[in-house]
């Protein structure tokens, strides 16, 4: 890090903010389970092997179109221990409200976490409340912690890429993003944009359950797809190539994406989840994930390979070849 000051784009999930952990937080507090930077610590307790994650949510606004602060907490818990190949079991949920909040927002909330933590399977089992002056927060800040059970046989790591490893995605991207700047900014369009904030967890199941063999689970949150891509080439030192026609986007987010100078690319989701699995097991997969009610826009996306060890690249629809890098910059603040 070569700044002075924190700014916004360490928290952006892309390139200063992978500078940020790389530079300043892992040489402080490495160990074996910090450095691999997967979604989740894997720790093994007395034979059993379990998934444990933190994540604070500051989204802005709290509410938008298809679910809220709450909701979004739980299920980006649930999200990131499924990633590492668990069965998610146990969340703690810690609030800090800003005085004068209404109770009725604050029960919403609550109403909406209890809802996807059922929906889930999982149990909200301690927590803490903190209410600072008003001016001091926004509204309100959520964090969540999980605890998830690995199964025998199971590991799954963004350092598992393998040449050969289809690439696989369960759905549209950059919905979640679009979704938060449109009610943020009181954006109007023809089709309603909602996001996609969902627990991946049953998905996850079916796919190890099926016996199939999974190197890599992934859900591309901050810095979007385009940047976790990048953080897997680099954990797995391959190269990886995607299909510029194959990414699946809606159209109302293309559109909002062209008209404003985004890439979608580099837009957070938060119910979609990228597999890489051998060929062998490619397509078994894909119809596994098409047959779960978050997946059925699930497409290959493209594959892994030995060459530009640590790059991606991007065949373009006129039959260029592009460099995607990790997002630089901040393009939606407060996504999640």
């Amino acid at each position: 890090m070569t700044e002075e000051k924190i700014l916004l784009d360490h928290g952006s999930g892309g390139k200063a903010s992978h500078s940020m952990f790389s530079d300043l937080i892992l040489p402080l507090f490495e160990n074996p389970e910090l450095s691999k930077q997967d979604d989740g610590a894997i720790l093994n307790i007395e034979g059993t092997k379990l998934a444990f994650s933190t994540d604070s949510y500051v989204v802005d606004p709290i509410f938008f179109p298809g679910g809220n602060i709450g909701d979004l907490a739980v299920n980006g818990t649930i999200n990131d221990i499924s990633m590492c190949g668990a069965i998610p079991k146990f969340i703690s949920v810690g609030l800090i409200i800003e005085e004068g909040l209404p109770v009725k927002d604050l029960k919403i909330i609550l109403q909406t976490m209890a809802i996807a933590a059922k929906k889930a399977g999982v149990k909200i089992v301690t927590g803490d409340t903190k209410v600072v002056p008003k001016g001091k927060a926004d509204k309100i800040f959520i964090n969540t912690s999980g605890i998830g059970v690995i199964p025998p046989n199971i590991n799954v790591s963004g350092s598992n890429a393998e040449p050969g490893d289809k690439i696989i995605i369960s759905g549209t991207i950059a919905d979640h993003g679009i979704a938060i700047l449109s009610s943020r900014e009181g954006l109007k369009f023809d089709s309603k944009i909602k996001t996609d904030s969902a627990p991946l967890n049953t998905m996850v199941q079916s796919i190890i359950q099926s016996g199939c063999d999974i190197h890599v689970l992934r859900d591309p949150t901050r810095g979007g797809l385009g940047t976790t891509l990048n953080e897997i080439a680099l954990q797995s030192c391959v190269g990886i190539k995607i299909d510029e026609p194959s990414l699946p986007v809606r159209g109302a987010v293309q559109g909002t994406c062209e008209l404003l100078g985004f890439d979608p690319l580099y837009i957070a989701n938060e119910g979609k989840l990228i597999a890489f699995v051998p060929q062998k097991d490619a397509q078994k997969v894909l119809e596994i994930i098409q047959g779960d009610e978050f997946g059925r826009d699930a497409v290959i996306i493209g594959e892994v390979t030995e060459e530009t060890s640590g790059k991606v690249f991007l065949q373009t629809k006129i039959g260029g070849v592009r460099i995607i890098d990790m997002l630089t910059g901040e393009q939606l603040p407060r996504i999640c």
